[in-house]
């Protein structure tokens, strides 16, 4: 199986290089309105919003960042397919502005607004980042009334367009049983509180670009493309930042694009790319080791009822009898932003 692979250093507001419903997945983490971090990218982009920030004025600097995510999150709606799944890990922010603090709750104002447009909302995740720092605790220490609860979660939202989407083609089907997960990795991927991903966020040492990356970990986005995708298919990422999700993609033996509107991260995410390839192989046989160890502890006396038909090992139900878990065989740079990579089993 081949898959391609596209960067595009350019705005996703509008995303002129992609058809009408020509994705089948979307996973993002936008930048979060109201992160002092991204105060200077939101302010070039509409300048009412470095007025605002001047002001001091929360509400409608809240108000105004997240008009920017709105347009993608239009274009995001046009170019899913029907049945297509949408993923956009988002964390709330809280901030002090004419000495009063507050939480801006950015998942709920994507939430609304995504609604708005079409997309109904599924069961979305917790994503637990605890910390155990001393200093994370916010306020008047141990006086009430001004001491406030620790921002320790972030959100995946999964939002789909239209309808269930349906596999009626002889290769559609056989291709869905393909790409199954065992059944232990439903149990935890599927659970609304992930709290086994830690976060990253890392220095880029890279004089182009901003000192700090809040880019989520690569775990998050393989998870998110198995769960909610075939191999094959095409994973957008709006604000593709340090390239994760292109990497994940490629690990998972899904085409992708990505749209960057900082340049400056070309270089990093084409070297990543280049060198994606043992990671994604050791991440995808750890899926096979775990596995083994799972039905190890499982089924100690034997008794299995179901094997898997591509590894001749046994599985906990009829469904996972066809899977297969891709090799990354090679990835290939064929023109400037384009990758191309080979997968087999």
């Amino acid at each position: 199986m081949r898959t391609k692979h596209q960067i595009i250093l350019d705005d996703a507001r509008k995303m002129a290089h992609l058809k009408d419903e020509s994705v089948d997945l979307m996973i993002t983490s936008p930048p979060y309105p109201m992160i002092q971090m991204w105060d200077e990218m939101f302010s070039q982009q509409n300048p009412e919003i470095a007025e605002a920030l001047k002001n001091e004025d929360g509400e409608k600097t809240f108000e105004l960042m997240n008009q920017e995510l709105d347009k993608v999150w239009k274009e995001v709606y046009r170019v899913l397919k029907n049945g297509g799944i949408a993923c956009i890990n988002i964390g709330d922010a809280t901030r002090s502005m004419k000495n009063k603090f507050q939480i801006y709750p950015n998942h709920a104002r994507i939430l609304n607004f995504c609604l708005n447009l079409g997309f109904h909302a599924l069961p979305h995740i917790l994503w637990i980042k605890e910390t155990n720092k001393p200093d994370k605790f916010m306020g008047s220490g141990m006086l009430p009334v001004g001491a406030y609860v620790t921002l320790e979660h972030e959100h995946i939202l999964i939002l789909r367009k239209n309808d269930k989407r349906e596999f009626k083609k002889p290769h559609e089907k056989e291709n869905r049983q393909k790409s199954a997960f065992f059944w232990e990795e439903r149990n935890t991927w599927f659970s609304d509180k992930w709290k086994d991903i830690n976060g990253v966020f890392q220095k880029l040492n890279h004089s182009k670009l901003r000192e700090r990356s809040a880019a989520y970990p690569i775990e998050l986005a393989y998870r998110l493309i198995n769960m909610f995708s075939v191999q094959g298919d095409v994973v957008l990422d709006p604000f593709l930042g340090t390239g994760t999700t292109t990497l994940a993609a490629l690990a998972s033996a899904r085409s992708s694009v990505g749209y960057e509107i900082d340049k400056n991260f070309k270089d990093l995410i084409e070297e990543r790319v280049k060198e994606i390839k043992d990671i994604a192989n050791e991440r995808n046989e750890q899926r096979i080791k775990s596995h083994l160890e799972f039905i190890k502890n499982k089924f100690p006396d034997g008794g299995e009822k179901y094997t898997n038909k591509t590894y001749n090992f046994p599985v906990v139900t009829s469904q996972e009898t066809n899977l297969a878990i891709p090799k990354l065989k090679e990835v290939i740079q064929t023109q400037d932003g384009l990758f191309e990579a080979e997968h087999n089993y």
